[in-house]
Parts: C-alpha cells; structure tokens; sequence
C-alpha cells in the first residue's frame, strides 16, 4: 500500500470544478447550452434513412451534453451531501435540478424518436452502435410507456418542483434534526449516524433509550414527514399509472431495471415464505444475550460485551488487505480513492447521513461518503462502499450510458466485498468470542439487508395501494407495525415507537422500490459466493467479466451467463437456506 497514514478528512470535489463561484462552473452551463444547441440543430437527420455513421454523430453529441451534466449534478449532490444545510449549495442544487430539466427536455426528441422508429430501421441501425446498443435496446422497452413530446417536457419540468423538491425538502428536514441521549451521566447531543452507534450498544438500556430519541424526533415531524411520502406516492402514480399506463407501482421500477414483474414476486415471495429462518435465529440471539425474547432494539445487539473498536487507518489497511488477498488489482483501484480524495469519511453536522459511493461520469474516479466512528459495522460499510467503486471503475471503459450496472446487480461488487471482509476477519481472528461476533454479525447484516429491505418493498407496495385509497399516516403507521410483527412474529416484541420507522427511509421517498435490489444483491452474492469458495481461482474471471459488464447488458442475459436463473424460486431459497445453516452452524456452536 503506498500510503503511510490513513486519516479521516473530507473529500476533494477539485476534480469537478474549483469550487460554487468559480469561472470554470458558470462556464459549463454555458457551453452545455452551447451544445444543446448545436443537437437541436441535428433533429432534422433523424429519419427512417439516417446512415449509421450520422446516427453514431447523434448519440455522440448526446453523450458529450450528458456528461457535463453529470458532472454539474454530481457536484452540487456531493455539495448538498457533505453539508445539507449550506444556502449557496441548496441554490446551487436548485438551479442544477431547472437547468439539467430544461436540457433534458430540449434533448428529448431523440429519445422520442427511437422509441417509435419502425422496428426494421431500428434493427438495420444497432449492429452499428457496438456499446450503445443495449442502452438503445432498453430504450425501446418503454415505448409503450412514453408520451408525446409536449407531455414529456411538462413532466420533465414538474418535477423540478414536484417530486425532486419533495425529496430535497425531506432530505433537508431530516438531515438537520438533532438528537439527545444521555450517555455515561451526560447529555450528549447526537446526528443520527453518531446516535445509532449507541442502538448496537451492549447497554441494552442504552440501546432502548437510542431507538425511543430516534423515532420521537421522527415522530414530532410525522405528520409532515408523512405528507410528503403521500405527495410522492400520489405524484408516482398520477405520472406513471394514469398517464403512462404501468400495471403498478413496482412495474416501473422493474422496467428501469429490466427484470420481468414475475421474477420480483418470486423474490419477495420467498422472502416472505422465509420470516422463520431469522425468527430462529432471533431466538437464538435471545438465548446468546440472556433473554427470554428480543426487543426490537435488541435486533443488532453485540453478543460479546466488549466490542472490537478500529481507527480509520487500522479500517482501511483491513479493508485493502482483503481486497488485494482476493484479487490485487481490485486494491489498486480503492487506493486511488484515497491518493485522489475521493473519501468524504469525517462524521459532521449537517453532513447526509449513511454511506454511499457516487460514480459521476465513467471518465472520473467515484466519490465514497462514510460517517465512520470506528465500529465493526462501519469497516464493513467502508468494504462495502470501495465494492461499489471497484465495480464502476471496472466499468470504465463502457459508455456513460452503459457504463452504470443494472440496479438488480448494483449490490453485487459491495456485498462481495463485505463477504470477502468477513473471511479476512474470521482467518485472522483467535478470540473465540470476536469470531462468534462476527458470525452474529454476518447474521445480522443477512437480515438487514435481506429480509428488512424485501419487506420495506412488501410496505411499499401496500403503502402505494393505500394512499391511493386515501389512507392517512396513522394508518400507514398501524400497516408498517403489522409489516413489522410478521417479520418477526413471537420472536421479538416491537414497541410502538417503531410506527415511524418507515418514515426514516431515504430510499422509499427518493428511489420508490429501490430496495429490493438490496435483497437481489445480497442473495445473489450468496450464490456467487459459494461457487468462489467450491471453484477458487477460476472463479475470479467469470466475476469480473460480471463486474466489467457495467450495464452494457441486460440483467438476465449476465445472471445467465453466470449459470443463475432469478425466475426460478429455488435460486433464491438456495440463498435462504444457506443462512438457515448458518444459524444451525451457530446453535451448534451455543
């Protein structure tokens, strides 16, 4: 590693532009004007006829507009991530979100005109796009889903102030909230990343105590934080039910991802068929930590009492050590995270909270935000996030259209990476009581990003259907609690505080049904996993021929080609009943 000193230290956005008043900034959006008008001026080649050679010069002209928007809403989101309170960047974010609306709808007869290109001029083109193709093959895919060109333009620009600013008014409601816990006879004043850290606390009245100031601070805003999810969902309804002509609410983040509505079922299916996997293993903790039944707080509590703590610098050699041990050039692309300053990992007020890794455009190295405080938890977050990196850096080569993996297969590199982690941790470790943590721990992540995300996704689904019906928020709060003891059934007792828990979701405002790709992934990764560990090396080029892929091929033709069919509901059960024997490896073990 060619680093002497990991530290936290927030990231460096030079790479984008200087900084919110510098020349290069205003420059770009006026040379994305410029551009914009010159692909104005190429409207009129689109015919039946057009050569492949003048259709390539479009697409290109495209692709140049798109990446520097990316790279204008990439830096005012990292702004607005790294501080969500700042007024120049909620300007900046504003004007970003009208511009890129504008420039999209002064580009949309492109869009418009492939979808309804005769099928037989549409086939003579593609053999010609080489790595265009499937994302022009995709787009075709929602022809019947697609409006006219005056329609599209109004949407575009309603939700600007529509659904985008419903988002950024959550966002910038929950991310000032403060919270107040009283920890070792003081009162401290916690973010929520900071407060969470005591709801994994060996304290079981601490952990209680962490989980009632979380949902009473989310509480004292549920009304509001409630009407904004019913604006969201009515305005995702009105746009793609009633005016598109989706089947439902989930189909069209199915068709985004292109997997068939059938194969979603299966999965949630399954992982509702499969409530009794983590209800044994719950009371299986329960036994662990010496009690008769788990509390809801209790669900992510340390089974050991003294819990391993890391500094960054010791986190991030664990993390690279573990990459370079499976494969020494996934390493090498993390390290230029950190030689780059890519890593915002500093724990603020006002930063967003959570973790994620932002690819702006294939041309630049991701950025990766943590909120690291030197847990187990937050070393493997940190393998998680540089998975997601190392998967679009791998990528790179492939157009900004084709470059972004398919959101079914966007957890398959970070949840490696956090496998990968795991067995680093268990070889290493000698502690019969670190290595039985981290068992519980594999367990305990398994849930949350399985079982918790598939029926968030349940909720979604209902949630949807009842606002609808004009459901109010106590009655989406007494759905989710329902939701909530058929996770759990007798083996863990849910306060009624939890009713807000739903409310505390990002995800199911910005991304409507986004998290069922979170339970996709990680069972996915259970499957790859096991061939990595029954083939060895050989292993190793399929996966990263997988990972390279990007999005440049639909989701079902890549799981195919890995040997893995989604619409069979034995692939999935495969990944349940591989952590049912997890949990029997566990019992075993006492």
């Amino acid at each position: 590693m060619t680093q002497t000193q990991y530290t936290l230290s927030p990231w460096s956005l030079d790479d984008l532009y200087p900084g919110i008043k510098s020349p290069e900034l205003n420059q770009a959006f006026v040379e994305l004007e410029e551009l914009a008008g010159q692909l104005e001026q190429a409207r009129p080649r689109l015919t039946d006829d057009i050569t492949p050679e003048d259709f390539l010069a479009v697409i290109r002209q495209m692709e140049a507009i798109y990446d520097g928007a990316y790279r204008l809403n990439g830096f005012a989101g990292l702004r607005f991530a790294a501080n969500t309170q700042d007024q120049e960047t909620l300007s900046l974010l504003a004007r970003v979100e009208q511009f890129t609306a504008e420039l999209t709808n002064r580009g949309l007869f492109f869009e418009l005109w492939w979808k309804n290109l005769p099928d037989e001029h549409a086939e003579r083109l593609l053999p010609h796009t080489g790595d265009y193709r499937y994302w022009l093959e995709q787009m075709r895919l929602f022809k019947p889903y697609t409006l006219s060109e005056a329609e599209e333009k109004i949407i575009n620009i309603k939700n600007v102030t529509g659904a985008g600013a419903q988002t950024t008014l959550y966002d910038a409601i929950t991310n000032r909230y403060v919270f107040r816990l009283e920890v070792d006879g003081e009162m401290r004043e916690l973010t929520r990343g900071e407060l969470m850290v005591y709801a994994r606390s060996a304290d079981p009245d601490l952990r209680a105590r962490a989980y009632q100031e979380l949902y009473r601070v989310y509480g004292q805003d549920g009304t509001i934080l409630g009407l904004i999810y019913q604006n969201i969902v009515r305005d995702w309804r009105n746009e793609h039910l009633n005016l598109r002509g989706y089947s439902s609410p989930i189909s069209v983040r199915n068709l985004y991802n292109d997997l068939p509505d059938g194969v979603v079922d299966t999965l949630l299916d399954v992982a509702r068929k499969n409530v009794g996997v983590f209800q044994r293993f719950f009371r299986l903790k329960a036994r662990r930590l010496g009690m008769d039944r788990l509390r809801r707080y209790d669900i992510y509590a340390p089974v050991s009492q003294a819990e391993k703590r890391y500094s960054y610098d010791e986190a991030a050699r664990i993390v690279l050590e573990a990459y370079h041990g499976f494969e020494p050039r996934l390493a090498e692309l993390v390290e230029r995270l950190f030689a780059e300053q890519r890593i915002d990992s500093e724990v603020r007020p006002g930063k967003q909270g959570g973790a994620f890794c932002w690819t702006v455009t294939p041309k630049l190295a991701p950025w990766v935000k943590l909120n690291y405080q030197g847990r187990a938890d937050d070393v493997s977050t940190m393998a998680h996030e540089f998975g997601h990196a190392v998967h679009s850096m791998l990528a790179s080569h492939h157009s900004i259209f084709t470059f972004h993996s398919n959101l079914p297969l966007a957890e398959t590199a970070s949840t490696f990476g956090e496998m990968i982690l795991l067995d680093k941790l268990l070889a290493e470790e000698s502690d019969p009581d670190v290595r039985r943590d981290l068992l519980f721990r594999q367990m305990d992540d398994a849930y949350a990003t399985i079982q918790r995300q598939a029926f968030f996704a349940l909720f979604e689904r209902q949630a949807h259907e009842m606002i609808q019906q004009g459901a109010s928020v106590d009655e989406l709060n007494e759905v989710y609690l329902d939701n909530l003891r058929e996770q759990f059934g007798d083996a863990v007792e849910v306060s009624e505080e939890f009713q807000w828990e739903w409310a505390s979701i990002p995800h199911i405002y910005a991304t409507p049904f986004y998290v069922y790709a979170y339970a996709f992934g990680q069972l996915l990764v259970l499957a790859l996993y096991q061939q990595y560990r029954a083939e060895g090396e050989s292993f190793k080029p399929r996966y990263l021929r997988l990972l390279s892929a990007g999005g440049s091929e639909a989701p079902m033709k890549l799981l195919a080609e890995a040997g893995i069919d989604a619409a069979d509901p034995a692939f999935w059960q495969g990944g349940f009943d591989v952590l049912a024997g997890l949990v029997e490896r566990l019992e075993k073990e006492g």
